[in-house]
């Protein structure tokens, strides 16, 4: 059998397409599956032109994503409909899992599969489909699927009914960099075991950094949990703060845990969901927490599990014909609690005391160099280039840089003329 495995031309911009936030890993997993059974399958991403293609596929399978991104589905049923009209299409994935009926109705395919494909979920994902894959620098990986929990505004339970885990993952690490896209991962009850075979593995004989797109269950957090966690080298650690302020006791016990295991209080994030059933004034008492914490804040604005749209824009007055606004909210108080906690973690990640705007110019002023410099340098033969610090001069900017093992400086004009570059041997690594 030929297979088509599609995603939709979803509003992800093309530099972000391999980001580890959107690659389509239940199609990769299905085509190992495909493959597994000597079909012959191919990948792609967007709708592509008949020219592009030197098969035809007797089974097209898309995918979907969010249920206000249904529009692209239904896009792509129809041009893959036109191009192969023999082929029979199949859609899958979160919006055909959530809305299965409407999904059927609205973009006329010929089924709608519900859940995870059992079979292909037991394969690993073939990056070699993805534009690249040598240079994606990670690999996405399940410890478990489902979740123990509830949660009113979640989907978990409808998507992925049943909550299963594994005893092991070691023989499964094929990089040294893994993001695990568990709904709860904690909840897996051989979770120590795990945490410590990721802590003693090496890959090519370096370590394996981590990340948990979905944050760690506070509630099941434990002092050993948390040094665990740090010795597996997780980065970028979330807990959630679902509940009122009363909870704020119970956080600041997890967030302690953390910290004492080695974390800086800055590199903690506490998701939050807003424009929910708490209001704005308690969700402000909840930020101002965090703040005293030193912690970062991940908010979270809720959607409804059916909701077919989201045109959701931070610069524009809207309504709720616009996008789901809770009773309890407004459309400034929700665009005023998003201002104030972008401000407030930018306050916590470079050591302020108080939001200002002309320092933040500053900083996105210093990134956008650090960026272009690191083009020029790249384009002067350095490799694995690293920009440490940036200072403003008259003349341009004073950039401290590591290459390989060796660490430079380097003066540049404000039209990114390099004047000198000049090997520091008295900047140790710890200074660089």
């Amino acid at each position: 059998m030929k297979v088509l495995l599609v995603e939709p031309e979803f509003p992800i911009p093309e530099k972000g397409k391999n980001h580890k936030n959107y690659l389509p890993i239940g199609l990769l997993k299905l085509a190992t599956y495909h493959k597994n059974k000597g079909d012959f399958v191919k990948l792609a991403r967007g709708n592509l032109s008949h020219e592009e293609f030197d098969f035809v596929p007797d089974q097209i399978m898309i995918t979907s994503l969010f249920t206000y991104w249904r529009k692209y589905v239904r896009e792509s049923v129809e041009h893959y409909r036109n191009l192969f009209p023999k082929a029979r299409i199949v859609v899958g994935g979160i919006y055909a899992s959530l809305m299965p009926k409407d999904c059927k109705k609205y973009t006329c395919c010929d089924e709608v599969f519900e859940g995870i494909h059992e079979e292909a979920e037991k394969a690993g994902p073939d990056y070699s489909l993805v534009t690249n894959p040598r240079n994606l620098g990670y690999q996405i990986i399940h410890a478990s699927r489902g979740c123990i929990r509830n949660c009113q505004f979640c989907g978990v339970r409808r998507v992925e009914p049943k909550f299963t885990f594994k005893r092991t993952i070691k023989n499964g690490i094929h990089t040294n960099k893994l993001i695990f896209y568990d709904n709860n991962l904690l909840a897996n009850p051989h979770i120590k075991d795990i945490l410590q075979e990721i802590a003693d593995f090496r890959f090519k004989g370096r370590p394996v950094g981590c990340e948990s797109q979905c944050g760690f269950d506070g509630r099941l957090l434990t002092p050993e949990i948390a040094a665990l966690i740090k010795k597996a080298n997780f980065r970028n650690v979330r807990i959630a703060w679902d509940g009122p302020y009363s909870e704020f006791k119970e956080v600041r016990k997890q967030i302690e845990m953390l910290i004492d295991a080695g974390y800086k209080s800055k590199e903690i994030f506490v998701f939050m969901v807003y424009d929910w059933e708490i209001d704005f004034d308690e969700m402000e008492k909840k930020r101002e927490k965090c703040r005293e914490w030193k912690v970062q804040i991940a908010d979270c604005r809720y959607r409804p599990l059916d909701q077919p749209h989201d045109n959701y824009s931070p610069l524009k007055k809207q309504t709720h014909e616009d996008y789901f606004i809770h009773p309890k909210w407004t459309d400034g108080l929700v665009k005023r609690f998003r201002r104030n906690v972008r401000r407030q973690n930018i306050c916590v990640r470079m050591g302020f005391d108080s939001y200002n705007q002309l320092r933040e110019l500053e900083g996105a002023e210093k990134r956008e160099v650090r960026k272009k410099v690191a083009q020029i340098l790249g384009t002067q033969g350095y490799k694995e280039i690293r920009v440490r610090q940036v200072d403003k001069t008259k003349k341009g900017w004073s950039i401290h840089f590591k290459a390989i093992e060796a660490t430079y400086r380097a003066d540049i004009s404000h039209s990114f003329q390099v004047d000198s570059i000049i090997r520091d041997s008295s900047r140790t690594m710890d200074h660089a």
